[in-house]
């Protein structure tokens, strides 16, 4: 991977007065040297950090972490899942940053990000909370230790000796001990003293925290030594990032800095889960199902707590629940498995429309048989319809959920980088943690909705 930071001037950017962004690219192996494994009862898959510092990967990462403590701009860094804009969770100016650079609703809470479950612990213990201007922002704890943590920064769940003494829930325990690091957000209660800025929980008495299991989001939290409030990356409402260009596209001349660690292995958001009602609920699907939840103790009897079209009323408990996500500027039609469409309704689908995307799946739920065979099997061919032909630019996402997930928001942004008039979009049966979750994403995208009982359109 190069080490030359990219540099993107006001001049390249369509608004005006807008910032400057640099592109960080950072190689994790030239950084430092690391540990990452994931064990049960592990919930820290990075320890034994040797950092490099007369590398430029190491001094990238040190710039966005110190960026990170101190600046109220937000920071764009990679997860496993997709990439995450970053800003320090405890400061008010810097979470007010996220909202604006996205243009994000202030009600729609945020998730913040720990590097350790000791990390985690202090924030909701009573007043352990760092003295950050006595220590030029690193804070530190009580015990006179910094608050980045201790060189090995493994915990493991088992560490308090009684779970009376542990701010985190029992109830969460065995999700902990199984999923963390991980694609997985809790909810927890607000401690007392409050040590969040407000901004991030948009009102509501409770937060979303996780430990992500990407190395160098790891690292960076753990130079950083905050707690890291960070949404996806994403101007608000549009397909979620899976690469630093994808970040680029939609926030350059808005944030300063943007690491690059290259795609996302995941491709979708981390499942949200309440432990605090019962029963619990998942409020968000992604990488971990509720069928894994369910396996696990005290939660047998977990439900389904979310919708798949946006609920327009009071204030959302997660992130994406509320409002429109995940949507190109393109209309996209999303054919569910099953599905079946009238010639009549497919003549609408296709009239004043001249290019449209095609994004295929293993399904073969595609209800048009006007192509060349009975799928689009070039990357350009033609449907007929009433106005004449229309070109498809068609993008095969794969037969898995897995590789569905992966490439899911790279196809859509391709084909609306393409300008076409319409994304066509091949579901999946939603059954499992990734299909759950790439089904979720697509209704919430979906302008038109084709079924087994016809087509409906979202208000």
């Amino acid at each position: 991977m190069a080490t030359d930071s990219l540099t993107l001037g006001p001049e390249e950017s369509s608004e005006p007065n807008s910032r400057q962004t640099r592109v960080l690219p950072v190689d994790m192996h030239n950084a430092c040297e690391y540990r990452f494994e994931k064990r049960d009862g592990n919930l820290n898959g990075i320890s034994d950090i040797k950092w490099r510092e007369d590398t430029p990967d190491y001094q990238h990462l040190k710039e966005a972490a110190d960026r990170l403590r101190s600046s109220d701009i937000p920071v764009a860094f990679p997860t496993e899942t997709v990439y995450g804009l970053g800003a320090d969770a405890t400061r008010s100016s810097a979470v007010k940053g996220i909202y604006a650079a996205k243009q994000r609703p202030s009600d729609n809470p945020l998730i913040v990000h720990f590097s350790s479950l000791t990390q985690l612990r202090n924030l909701l213990q009573p007043n352990t909370l760092p003295d950050v201007e006595a220590s030029n922002g690193m804070g530190v704890w009580p015990n006179g230790t910094s608050s980045a943590g201790p060189k090995n920064i493994q915990q493991s769940i088992h560490d308090f000796s009684d779970d009376q003494d542990d701010p985190v829930p029992s109830i969460y325990k065995p999700l902990l001990s199984k999923f963390w690091p991980g694609p997985l957000t809790i909810l927890l209660p607000l401690p007392f003293p409050f040590p969040l800025a407000p901004e991030v929980t948009a009102g509501l008495q409770t937060f979303g925290a996780r430990i992500p299991a990407n190395p160098l989001a790891l690292a960076l939290i753990h130079l950083a030594g905050i707690p890291v409030a960070a949404p996806s990356a994403n101007a608000s409402t549009k397909p979620s990032p899976t690469t630093a260009s994808h970040v680029l596209h939609d926030l350059q001349g808005r944030i300063d800095l943007i690491v690059d660690g290259g795609p996302c292995d995941v491709g979708v958001e981390s499942t949200v889960v309440d432990g605090l009602c019962e029963p619990p609920v998942v409020l968000r699907p992604g990488g971990i199902s509720i069928e894994m939840l369910q396996a696990c103790e005290g939660w047998e009897n977990c439900q389904i707590g979310y919708k798949d079209a946006s609920e327009k009323e009071g204030a959302p408990r997660a992130p994406g629940m509320k409002y429109r996500h995940y949507s190109p500027r393109a209309r996209v039609v999303l054919f569910e498995a099953g599905c079946h469409t009238s010639p009549k309704e497919q003549k609408a689908l296709l009239d004043g429309v001249k290019d449209i995307g095609l994004v295929t799946t293993g399904c073969k739920v595609w209800p048009f048989t006007a192509c060349k065979g009975s799928r689009p099997d070039n990357e350009t061919s033609f449907l007929a319809s009433g106005s004449g032909e229309v070109e498809t630019h068609h993008i095969p996402l794969g037969a898995s959920p897995v590789e569905i997930a992966h490439s899911l928001f790279s196809a859509l942004r391709t084909l609306d980088g393409l300008n076409v008039d319409a994304i066509f979009v091949e579901g999946i049966p939603d059954e499992g943690s990734i299909a759950a979750a790439v089904m979720n994403r697509l209704r919430k995208a979906a302008e038109v909705t084709v079924t087994s009982d016809g087509m409906t359109t979202s208000v």
